[in-house]
Parts: structure tokens; C-alpha cells; sequence
């Protein structure tokens, strides 16, 4: 099975996972699975799709197995969400130019009742 990374940051555990790596740059296996109410396997599991990833790599000294990020990846989500965040802006404005001109109308209106009377 071919994963992504939106498939790694979808859980949040993995998520959690991430942010503890961001903030230690380099932790063990023991070291990460001990910052989470859930089973060391569990935690091993999530590390391990991280690192199908490529958002974890894992580098084995001795009998210790570090884990470290690699953020570099998550450019693939920034790229996505760009595009989005390009669309809203655009339809953002086009709607402060309605609402700009709804004003105008109506001011125009307010204007022309007033002097009718």
C-alpha cells in the first residue's frame, strides 16, 4: 500500500508525534512512545507510516533506533493548501466588491427617498 502524506498527518497521533519530534531533534523509540497513552506497538505502527512517508526517518545507533523528521515532505501540503487559500482570497475580494457596491446602492437610495420627500 502506497502511502501519503496526507494519509500520515490525517491521525493525530501522528500529528502529536510530529510536534514532539519538532521540538527534540532526535528522540528514541522509548523516548517518543513515552510521551502518549497509547501502546508502545501502537506507537511503533504510527512511526512506521511516518516513515513510509518520508516525514520520519529512522536511524539505528547500537541497539537504539532514533527517530528524527523530515518536514521537507510536508511541501506537498503546502502546495495543496496554496492552491485553495489563492481560490478563497479571489472570491473573497470578488465578494468585498459586491457588498462595496451594495453599500453605494444603497446609499444612493437612502439619498434619492430622502430628497423625495
Amino acid at each position: 500500500m502506497r502511502r501519503d502524506v496526507f494519509q500520515a498527518i490525517a491521525d493525530p497521533n501522528r500529528r502529536a508525534i510530529l510536534s514532539l519530534l519538532a521540538k527534540h531533534e532526535r528522540l528514541n523509540l522509548n523516548g517518543v512512545a513515552e510521551n502518549f497513552h497509547i501502546s508502545r506497538p501502537a506507537v511503533s505502527r504510527h512511526i512506521k507510516i511516518l516513515k513510509e512517508c518520508g516525514l520520519v526517518i529512522v536511524i539505528k545507533e547500537g541497539r537504539e533506533r532514533y527517530c528524527e523528521a523530515k518536514f521537507d515532505k510536508l511541501d506537498e501540503v503546502t502546495d495543496w493548501i496554496e492552491k485553495y487559500r489563492q481560490f478563497w482570497e479571489e472570491r473573497f475580494s470578488r465578494l468585498d466588491q459586491v457588498l462595496e457596491d451594495l453599500k453605494k446602492q444603497e446609499k444612493k437610495n437612502v439619498k434619492n427617498n430622502a430628497s423625495k420627500k
